[in-house]
């Protein structure tokens, strides 16, 4: 068994939008000591700048353009992220629905990711990161020391991300919303570069029927076994 101070691990956790990667992660890196990356907040806060600036989001050469461009930067202040676009903080902003329902269009360029990941993968040199997204385990560390999957239905997620919209002072629609989440899944599967797949040495969790600290405490327990 490796405790967590001898080696300083790199864990990946992937999965569908609404299926609590955020929370979860954040939760996990904060108990081992680690640092939390939550890459998505990175195609949004680019997505953001794009709403804000009119950029046509089918134009895949002037997105890579505009990914090239933008200084994206993550920090963390009392355990939680903190992201930075172009000297502003967007970490809040970056939530909105218009951002959730633009981001994979976004995200799925190929020159944007290369950008992105390239990022990414210099903020997890040194271990002792928790990072989560759609390529995290099959494409951004492809050699992380563990990987989980974490997944739900198409409904429990929407209602997942209708409470916490609600809490933000949003009002949605349920029924909408899972069609919306539903879309997000078909582009992120489909697009050309490293699509959202489970990865073959990842551990699937179904959160569909377990509670946040039932989730957590599965994770924490199979790192422990390493």
């Amino acid at each position: 068994m490796v405790q967590y101070d001898d080696k300083r691990l790199v864990v990946a956790i992937d999965g569908p939008a609404g299926a609590g990667k955020s929370t979860v992660a954040r939760q996990v890196s904060k108990d081992l000591g680690y640092i939390y990356i939550d890459t998505g907040a990175m195609y949004r806060a680019l997505t953001l700048k794009a709403l804000r600036q009119g950029i046509d989001l089918e134009d895949e050469k002037a997105l890579t353009k505009f990914a090239e461009e933008t200084d994206i930067r993550i920090t963390h202040r009392d355990h939680t992220q903190v992201i930075f676009m172009d000297g502003e903080d967007v970490s809040v902003e970056i939530r909105s629905p218009e951002v959730s329902q633009s981001v994979s269009l976004v995200a799925k360029v190929p020159g944007v990711r290369i950008e992105m990941v390239r990022i990414q993968r210099e903020l997890a040199k040194g271990g002792g990161v928790v990072m989560d997204g759609r390529d995290i385990g099959s494409y951004v560390l492809p050699d992380a020391d563990f990987k989980i999957f974490l997944t739900a239905s198409t409904m429990e997620r929407a209602r997942r991300r209708a409470r916490d919209l609600e809490a933000a002072g949003y009002e949605v629609e349920i029924i909408k919303l899972a069609k919306e989440i539903a879309a997000r899944d078909e582009i992120d599967s489909s697009r050309q570069m490293a699509p959202l797949v489970q990865p073959q040495d990842a551990l699937l969790i179904d959160t569909s029927e377990m509670n946040f600290d039932e989730v957590v405490a599965k994770i924490k327990e199979c790192i422990q076994q390493l």
